[in-house]
C-alpha cells in the first residue's frame, strides 16, 4: 500500500502528515509527500517532527 500527501508547496502540511503517518503506520506501508509547486520546507515543520 502507498499513501501520498499532496499540497502546493510541500513545506509544512504534507510534510507533517507524512511524518505522522510514518510514526503511526507499519513500515510495510510506503508514505511520501509532494507539492505541485514545491518550495523550501518551513523550519517549524522540522521542529514538529515526531520523535
Amino acid at each position: 500500500m502507498r499513501i501520498l500527501f499532496l499540497c502546493v508547496a510541500n513545506s509544512a502540511r504534507s510534510q507533517i502528515a507524512e511524518g505522522l503517518a510514518r510514526a503511526m503506520l507499519p513500515a510495510s506501508i510506503e508514505v511520501a509527500s509532494a507539492g505541485s509547486a514545491p518550495g523550501q520546507i518551513n523550519p517549524l515543520t522540522i521542529e514538529a517532527r515526531p520523535r
